[in-house]
């Protein structure tokens, strides 16, 4: 189950910011960045999707249910299918626990874990919970514009700041003008291409446009793919007192 719990909230894939922003009027590229993770989280969000691991030989599918509040905390849970219903991800301020109903335990993820599948996909521990740390420890800087479908596309390089507790020799991300994510490309500290996280559809769901279906894939493997579909979002709502909690996780009332 870590690594079903990046999308996938995965990636996940990080899109707040209400309208399209003329060119002329472009923010730096930290803000940019900034707005696309609270465009897709809002103040607070809750959706469920479907995550289909597929793999050359074999391919499953898990429902996911996931809630977020703010840029720290976030919840995803595992519906279906039966075998795994109940696994779940919590990630409170910059710490993230896991819990297995076949053992009832939770278990707090380390730092060194963080990039490790999360449950078996191709999403890590980090892209699951999709944190807004990337704001703060990168260094952003605009390097292109491209357009896609009467908007336009920001191209922006991100490079680690020096001492970040990151594994990324640089991140390259596309962001729409209405900041939605349509790419997210990691690289290693050689300046290689190790995997990347690329939007195949975008629609509107809770009233504004987001991804809809989001696919990462590493390169080395190209026949190996995890993609998060996402099925139902409501933004802005309220979310129950003890939601992110690890009662909660262990025992759901939510």
């Amino acid at each position: 189950m870590r690594r079903v719990t990046r999308f996938l909230l995965p990636i996940v894939l990080s899109l707040l910011a209400t309208g399209p922003v003329a060119a002329a009027t472009t923010p730096d590229a930290a803000s940019i960045i900034k707005a696309a993770i609270d465009h897709w989280r809002g103040t607070s969000s809750e959706s469920t999707m479907t995550m289909i691991v597929h793999r050359p030989d074999w391919e499953r599918s898990m429902t996911l249910r996931a809630w977020t509040k703010g840029d720290k905390s976030s919840l995803v849970r595992v519906l279906a299918p039966k075998k795994d219903a109940g696994n779940g991800t919590l990630l409170l301020d910059n710490s993230m626990w896991t819990f297995s109903p076949k053992i009832n335990r939770v278990i707090k993820i380390p730092s060194s874990m963080m990039n490790q599948s999360w449950m078996g996909s191709d999403f890590s521990n980090k892209d699951i919970a999709r944190s807004s740390d990337i704001v703060d420890q990168y260094t952003h800087r605009l390097i292109g514009r491209e357009s896609d479908a009467g908007h336009t596309v920001w191209v922006i390089e991100s490079i680690p700041k020096e001492g970040a507790p990151v594994v990324w020799g640089k991140e390259v991300l596309k962001v729409r003008d209405d900041y939605v994510l349509l790419d997210h490309a990691f690289y290693d500290q050689d300046g290689k291409l190790v995997k990347r996280m690329h939007t195949l559809s975008v629609g509107v769901l809770g009233g504004r446009a987001m991804a809809l279906r989001e696919r990462m894939q590493r390169m080395d493997k190209p026949q190996e793919w995890t993609e998060v579909r996402v099925k139902t979002a409501k933004f802005d709502l309220r979310i129950p007192p003890g939601t992110f909690t690890l009662s909660n996780l262990r025992n759901p009332r939510f």
